[in-house]
């Protein structure tokens, strides 16, 4: 018996963590590292305490899918090597494995992590909106050569609030930048 892994990939404000509470509602288990960093006390731009929970979480998710159970991980997986480790793990154990990519014009981006600041409790993080822009030019966005190498999502969601979904068959942008880490 085995679940399924389902990848989310995008920068802050592409709609992660919109999409991974509608994949919960219909009975996934979703792993938001930003939610345990604040959990746990820690600032969510602390790069030791994000590596820690992320690598928990990571644990956490091959038991559970190993399980039987669907889990979501909206960790952003925002280069390849993180991407294919996950994937080749799945693919070893016998476990469907889809990546749903999500993209936005920086814009867009800026103008949502803007808006979500506005209407966050007092004391709740914050994301600076300019780091919209920086975070865009570290991303490795998929391809169609990777996405093809991912199980095809088992229900089309369709997309909402002009979010883009990038799946299996559309390509990303020209001149995708290629970065080797996370730059919190």
């Amino acid at each position: 018996m085995s679940g399924r892994l389902i990848l989310l990939c995008g920068l802050a404000g592409a709609g992660k963590t919109t999409l991974a509470k509608q994949l919960e509602a219909e009975g996934a288990v979703r792993m938001c590292p930003d939610e345990w960093l604040v959990a746990l006390g820690f600032d969510i731009y602390d790069k030791v305490a994000r590596v820690a929970v992320e690598g928990l979480q990571w644990e956490l998710a091959q038991a559970l899918v190993l399980r039987g159970l669907t889990v979501v991980d909206e960790c952003g997986v925002w280069q390849r090597w993180e991407r294919d480790l996950r994937r080749t793990w799945a693919q070893v154990h016998g476990v469907p494995v889809e990546l749903q990519f999500l993209d936005a014009p920086v814009e867009v981006l800026t103008a949502r992590i803007a808006e979500r600041n506005r209407t966050l409790p007092e004391g709740a993080p914050r994301i600076d909106p300019a780091l919209v822009a920086f975070w865009n030019d570290r991303i490795e966005r998929p391809d169609a050569d990777e996405l093809a190498l991912f199980d095809s999502p088992t229900e089309r969601r369709p997309a909402s609030d002009g979010l883009a979904v990038r799946e299996l068959a559309q390509q990303p942008p020209e001149g995708a930048p290629v970065v080797q880490e996370n730059e919190f």
